[in-house]
């Protein structure tokens, strides 16, 4: 079967007083706080949130 691409994104910067929209993202990719990881599938939404807040994130290929 074809296994879907992954990401792994850390969020590198706080979202205290960060724009809403900016926030959202951060949520929607699953990250809770500071230095917190996750694995995320290689899609056009999610690349999109990530550019938006990639100011805030480090971002591998896994």
């Amino acid at each position: 079967m074809n296994n879907p691409k992954k990401i792994r994104v850390t969020q590198i910067k706080s979202t205290a007083g960060r724009l809403k929209n900016h926030q959202a993202c951060i949520k929607g990719l699953g990250l809770r706080k500071m230095r917190h990881t996750v694995e995320v599938e290689d899609t056009p939404s999610v690349r999109g949130m990530i550019n938006k807040v990639a100011y805030l994130l480090r971002v591998e290929e896994v």
